[in-house]
């Protein structure tokens, strides 16, 4: 079993080789244990992530960044589809080295895919995984309690079958 941060919750959970998912909170800022309401204010500078757990003999991380790099659009900065504040910029959280350097050769290539069709440059960054909250019961698997809840799946995006 091994770790990853994105998201694409509901994506995730219908990819072989993917255990487990978890919503929660990963903080680039300061509070310990946020609420949901703590995260949304802003001060928090935390990030509202998904935890996948997967097991790389059945897939492998460089998989699961095609899924993240096609659910969302990795351009538009502190904003995830409609979800626009700090909690919603587009991050990668490596647990390894190996991690972070995979994200890093995917970013620049996707990059390179994004510039031929036209698209922004990625805000997308790749940091350091530190310590995971987990959101509230409300918000854990929020998309099979809520089948109509918003989904911000980049179905558009360029390139995402390379």
């Amino acid at each position: 079993m091994d770790w990853v941060v994105f998201g694409a919750e509901r994506k995730s959970w219908r990819t072989e080789g993917v255990y487990s998912t978890a919503a929660g909170y990963m903080p680039d800022g300061y509070t310990v244990n946020p609420r949901y309401e703590d995260v949304c204010s802003g001060l928090t500078d935390h990030n509202e992530i998904l935890l996948v757990i997967y097991d790389p003999n059945k897939i492998s991380y460089d998989e699961l960044l095609k899924i993240f790099r096609g659910s969302h659009d990795p351009t538009q900065g502190m904003r995830r589809g409609n979800d626009v504040c700090t909690q919603y910029r587009s991050e990668i959280y490596a647990f390894s080295n190996e991690q972070k350097h995979a994200a890093e050769i995917v970013r620049e290539h996707y990059q390179d895919c994004l510039d031929v069709a036209g698209y922004s440059a990625i805000t997308t960054e790749i940091i350091d995984a530190p310590e995971f909250y987990y959101a509230e019961d409300y918000h854990q698997q929020y998309l099979a309690k809520n089948p109509a809840g918003y989904c911000d799946f980049f179905e558009g995006a360029p390139f995402n079958d390379n």
